[in-house]
């Protein structure tokens, strides 16, 4: 069971996803969103289909969960959580003794436990780059919503405020599925936190006001250089920040890293146009046009000024810092 975030902030509403097919529909019309989530969810799809498929042959089985799992990667491939939650249950299951689909479902669940630990680590660490009277400029949804219990970068930013420290943020609406708007808006605003919501072409003028003195966002991947991918529109912040002296940090899980790849926009989903020709199913721009909406961009490391992870916090120069955090 989890929140659709698709109806959030008009409707809270829990959903039931009892098949794989159900979560695969969940996330490509994000139900379901946020790296670490999505992970979980991703984990848990797998377990259903070994359910599924437990009285045919193991061979066979074990067939229909890669082709589940090639499924799950194609419906997201940015996201490096997805990656590594469909790799760990695919290989519990083809080294399962007894029955496949009882090691699938242990699995999915140790891997949802251990990204609850990990997020609660991360909001600890996190603490230390969040001061008194800080004005934290954060883009998409990072908080609880996209993960499975406490968040990321918003996760940080609504536990800094609940231990007393008097911040603020803007939030970002995030085109063009406003998640900025719709989700984090929500969640700071249940959490008490004082925000102000942004558009997104807004972000250099508020820099150059002053208006906030920190960057702080979550990441769907990020190589061993510190290149990161987040949701589009995090490469212009970042860059915009360095033009204003203003630190950028990215809390991410360790589950998030791809140590092994080399950054690539051939990763980058590739999402419906109608998403940008139209807001709730009203159509706002002319009909026939083309529409080019990549869904992630890519941060270089240069304008990255540290990475918040549950092993601890990595600075600059990232690949050293990163290969000690995985080793």
């Amino acid at each position: 069971m989890t929140v659709d975030q698709s109806l959030l902030p008009d409707r809270y509403r829990i959903v039931r996803l009892e098949t794989l097919q159900q979560v695969l529909g969940a996330i490509g019309t994000m139900k379901i969103r946020g790296a670490p989530l999505i992970g979980a969810a991703s984990a848990y799809a797998l377990a259903l289909e070994a359910y599924r498929t437990r009285r045919i042959a193991r061979d066979r089985q074990l067939r229909r969960l890669r082709e589940a799992g090639r499924k799950i990667r194609s419906c997201r491939p940015t996201g490096r959580d997805t990656h590594r939650a469909v790799q760990r249950v695919l290989s519990r299951a083809e080294l399962a003794e007894g029955e496949v689909w009882r090691e699938a479902l242990s699995e999915a669940k140790a891997i949802a436990d251990e990204y609850e630990e990990v997020e609660r680590a991360i909001v600890e660490i996190g603490q230390a780059l969040v001061r008194d009277e800080d004005t934290v400029l954060t883009h998409c949804n990072s908080g609880s919503l996209a993960t499975v219990a406490w968040g990321t970068a918003l996760g940080i930013l609504i536990e800094a405020w609940r231990r007393g420290k008097r911040i603020s943020v803007v939030a970002t609406e995030t085109r063009p599925m406003l998640q900025g708007a719709r989700l984090s808006a929500w969640e700071l605003k249940r959490a008490g936190v004082p925000f102000k919501l942004i558009a997104d072409n807004m972000v250099g003028y508020v820099m150059t006001r002053g208006l906030v003195n920190k960057v702080l966002v979550g990441a769907d991947r990020i190589w061993r250089d510190g290149s990161v991918a987040n949701k589009i529109g995090t490469l212009t912040i970042a860059t915009v920040a360095k033009e204003h002296s203003l630190p950028f940090y990215v809390p991410a899980p360790t589950s998030t890293f791809d140590p092994e790849g080399t950054p690539s926009y051939d990763v980058i989903e590739m999402r419906n146009p109608e998403e940008l020709s139209e807001i709730n199913g009203r159509r706002i721009a002319p009909r026939g046009i083309e529409c080019l909406n990549p869904a992630f961009d890519i941060t270089p490391p240069d304008r990255v000024s540290a990475i918040v992870t549950e092993r601890g916090i990595i600075y600059p120069p990232f690949e050293r810092g990163v290969s000690k955090i995985l080793a």
